[in-house]
């Protein structure tokens, strides 16, 4: 979605209009034809979903390679309800939006261009309109203004034709959402059976006393995690995966010097293993090597290899040592040094820790992991979780009140799960407080890219600016006309980057609930910069010479200027329709970047696996506000300028076919951010956004109607327009009321189709003073002995860290790879192993050499499925040994 320029608003005109729609009709006609030639010989851009999924998510091919120019057919007989499937909720809904706003504007399409068009424009003219400005609002000659009423007539019936549809894409949106939740595939997940909640006052920090607090959910509880202050091993954590990155890149690049000497030597591609006298080195000064100081260009110069080995092997031990020492803590607070087990690796694996590191490996052994004040439970039956969602848990005000459910253990932003609730209230105040104050001082940064765009009349206004007329011609043609559009393309970038910031600082602890905070802050700024201000600024601007003239007619210049703003938001939406549709089918940058990136940046095994097999996604809280904002756009001018209405229908067609497409054969979304469709709401609630400003600005336009004698001409339209406003208001009233509780949790009476886990058989025979079995097998589950309280817990929290056990059990060598759920809740520093370094197998031996080198060091690495050619070309034929594909 571009930006709206709001500069360009006061300028647009039937002229501008008619050119843009030509230039991008050749923009459309062009691109669509490159794709449709392009698309069947590149199909790790244009068809990755149909080999890179696991196989019960992958789907057929879009054309048989007999029948290429077919593919439009077959996007518009693709069933979009597979999507739900292939990428999650929503991405379902996201589609559905688009059907939606295409079915709705497709009859106020045709019955406003019937209808309203000839009643603005014939017969009737106001001032020098002509052509486009003929059928807007403010074309009604003041002797005709009668006519006002069919307008209004026509904003209740689109008014109530969208209620309708509101309604019943919410109820179709509660079905289908309720239906993914309870799939048996989503319901088996730690996800769907899982509840965060933040919060907890001391005395529930332990699990015991959580599994008394939750002992009446049905099932009971399955399993608690506590969440824990990790003091620096998050710390130790990144340096090793940057040390193992850092290696994967070294090994490779050894191995790529090494081979290109052999080539050079003119040794053949082959090797001799009996006669070639070992393997060949490296001379010590073309070994790879790297500064340890600010972004490698300062500090101590240092043998990449050995440093990074040094350094995986120096964080495995610390934190081996930070785990069993959380473990101890968890298990047994008077525990003595000398209870810890000895650590597996042999001694001559690392070096005697002194000065600073000596500090920091005492410091992880002695710190102290203290619980913060939240907790993950895991419940046996799905719908517990909801269940406990919608429960008051603590007698006291904040306490346990934020509870999280469909909570991914990779959706976790794990630093804002210790802030209590009273810190999480200031913070959210602070954050939107900075987001205002960011939409409202915007407009800064802008006009100072608006400045430097026009330095002649600048340096002419500004005699302190004169030295500008002395640079050469060229550099002020860079600064003028380069460096405006470069800055605010900069400008816009940040701007989404900066906003979700501000909704990680309040303290939200999960990814996706920082998506959906972003989605209402984007399109805040959107609606204010890209709409309102580009409405009344280009409003203002056409009507300023008769103002400066006549100030008197104020009122009345408005009425019909401000409508004239439309013609900038027609040449939008048609841009956003051709170009953008035709943009988003052929894909040229990324195409490009794809390349490129093999090229120049596909090294080692890891990173021309993420390049061929890592699929695209998209970021919800920037792309859902730029379609809502087109949606508000669209029916401000619905009435006012009926032309609109055509093209936001194709407009919003061809992004629905669009989207259909990327997300049936592109986009891959991660099911662990998947809302389950939480951004449809809140989508509809911007629709009422635009249904209120297009209310408002309609009354205000009757009221500011004049007849020949500068005489309120319209205030019965006005009035009911009010009457309107507040219809519109109470329907959204109803709609949030009727359908906000079905929104989150799962209701009861789908309890018999939620998930159950496969819980253990009762120790003890049920009490006879139970009637019903199965209550007493749940209560008997959910409330074990109190004796049985302390092992019970012990057993999970030491789950948390097996991850850490299987590795010792075998000398720092992984016994089984899990996958990340499998691991839970437990913090990645706390559990997970360390990431396999994987370098590519050569032809000459050296790899060989290398992994013996890094297993002697302790290092855990693989040559498996990775091979480099004579060349130095890396290659794969499998995924990373350490990546987990589970499949349904």
């Amino acid at each position: 979605m571009s930006s709206v320029d709001s500069g360009q608003a006061t300028t647009a005109s039937t002229s501008t209009f008619i050119t843009a729609l030509v230039f991008n009709v050749i923009v459309f006609g062009a691109e669509i034809a490159i794709f449709t030639i392009i698309r069947p010989y590149f199909k790790a851009i244009y068809e990755p979903r149909t080999y890179v999924p696991v196989p019960s998510k992958r789907i057929g091919p879009l054309t048989g390679t007999s029948s290429p120019f077919t593919w439009p057919l077959a996007v518009f007989r693709a069933d979009y309800k597979d999507i739900l499937r292939a990428n999650g909720a929503d991405a379902y809904f996201f589609v559905r939006f688009l059907r939606m706003m295409a079915r709705i504007f497709f009859p106020m399409w045709t019955i406003s261009w019937v209808t309203l068009l000839p009643i603005t424009s014939v017969d009737t003219r106001v001032g020098s309109n002509t052509q486009l400005d003929l059928f807007i609002f403010g074309n009604i000659q003041p002797d005709k203004q009668i006519r006002y009423w069919a307008h209004l007539v026509f904003a209740w019936v689109f008014t109530f034709w969208i209620f309708y549809n509101i309604r019943r894409e919410m109820t179709h949106f509660v079905t289908t959402r309720q239906q993914y939740l309870i799939n048996p595939v989503h319901a088996k997940s730690v996800q769907a059976n899982t509840m965060l909640v933040t919060g907890i006052p001391t005395k529930y920090l332990n699990p015991a006393a959580l599994y008394e607090l939750f002992k009446d959910m049905p099932g009971g509880v399955k399993r608690v995690w506590i969440n824990r202050n990790m003091r620096n091993l998050p710390d130790i954590y990144d340096r090793r995966m940057a040390a193992c990155g850092k290696l994967e890149s070294a090994e490779t690049k050894l191995l790529s010097i090494a081979a290109k000497a052999h080539l050079k030597a003119g040794n053949g591609a082959s090797k001799d293993p009996e006669g070639r006298g070992g393997v060949p080195s490296v001379p010590q000064d073309q070994r790879p090597t790297h500064k340890l100081g600010f972004l490698g260009l300062l500090g101590e110069k240092v043998d990449s290899i050995d440093w990074a080995r040094k350094e995986i092997a120096l964080c495995n031990r610390l934190l081996a040592d930070g785990r069993r020492a959380l473990s101890k803590e968890l298990h047994d607070p008077s525990a003595t040094p000398q209870d810890e087990l000895d650590y597996p690796m042999s001694d001559n694996h690392h070096e005697k820790a002194g000065g600073k590191v000596g500090k920091e490996a005492e410091d992880v052994k002695t710190q102290g992991y203290p619980a913060v004040s939240s907790a993950f439970i895991t419940f046996n039956k799905q719908i517990a979780a909801h269940m406990a969602e919608n429960i008051l848990l603590h007698h006291e005000p904040y306490r346990m009140a934020q509870k999280y459910t469909e909570v991914s253990p990779m959706d976790v932003i794990w630093k804002n799960l210790g802030l209590n609730p009273y810190e999480m209230k200031v913070r959210m105040l602070m954050s939107y407080a900075a987001t205002a104050g960011l939409i409202i001082f915007w407009s800064i940064p802008v006009a100072f890219v608006g400045l430097i765009s026009n330095l002649h009349s600048l340096a002419t206004t500004a005699s302190w600016l004169n030295w500008i007329e002395d640079l050469p011609s060229p550099v002020i043609g860079i600064l003028s006309g380069i460096l405006p559009p470069v800055l605010l393309a900069v400008l816009m970038m940040l701007l989404p980057i900066v906003l979700r910031q501000f909704a990680i600082f309040e303290g939200i602890p999960k990814r996706s609930g920082v998506e959906l905070s972003l989605m209402t802050r984007f399109f805040m700024f959107q609606v204010v910069h890209s709409f309102l201000i580009i409405t009344i600024s280009s409003g203002i601007v056409a009507a300023l010479p008769e103002l400066l003239k006549n100030p008197s007619s104020v009122p009345t210049l408005l009425a019909q200027k401000l409508p004239q703003a439309s013609t900038f938001f027609l040449t939008y939406t048609i841009l956003q329709g051709l170009s953008g549709t035709a943009g988003g089918f052929l894909q040229i940058v990324p195409l490009i970047v794809y390349y490129v990136k093999l090229f120049l940046l596909g090294s080692t095994p890891r990173a021309v696996y993420g390049i061929k097999y890592g699929a695209r996604n998209v970021a919800w809280g920037t792309l859902f506000p730029g379609i809502t904002l087109l949606v508000v756009i669209a029916l401000v001018y619905s009435v006012i300028s009926p032309i609109i209405n055509g093209l936001a229908c194709f407009t919003f067609f061809a992004f629905y076919q669009l989207y259909k497409y990327l997300f049936l054969y592109q986009f891959e979304q991660p099911p662990s951010s998947d809302t389950g469709g939480l951004f449809f709401p809140k989508a509809i609630t911007h629709m009422f956004v635009g249904m209120y400003i297009q209310q408002i600005c309609m009354a205000g336009l009757f009221f500011l109607a004049r007849d020949q004698a500068d005489k309120a001409s319209s205030a019965p339209q006005g009035v009911l327009m009010i009457v309107l406003i507040a219809f519109t208001f109470l329907f959204q009233r109803l709609v949030s009321n009727s359908y906000g509780p079905l929104i989150h949790a799962l209701p009861l009476s789908l309890a018999d189709k939620t998930y159950t886990a496969n819980m253990p058989p009762q120790s003890e025979p049920a009490s006879p003073s139970h009637a019903n079995g199965s209550e007493t097998h749940e209560m008997s589950e959910a409330m074990p002995r109190k004796s049985d309280v302390k092992r019970t817990s012990s057993l999970h929290e030491n789950e948390e860290y097996e991850g850490l056990t299987d590795r010792e059990r075998v000398g720092n060598r992984a016994a089984r790879v899990k996958s990340e759920e499998e691991y839970g809740f437990t913090h990645p520093a706390a559990s997970r192993p360390q990431r396999v370094v994987w370098f590519p197998k050569d032809r000459l031996g050296l790899a060989e050499e290398e992994e013996r080198g890094c297993v002697d060091m302790g290092v855990d690495c693989s040559v498996k499925d990775a091979e480099m050619n004579e060349k130095g070309k890396v290659d794969i034929s499998g995924p990373p040994p350490d990546l987990v594909l589970v499949d349904e």
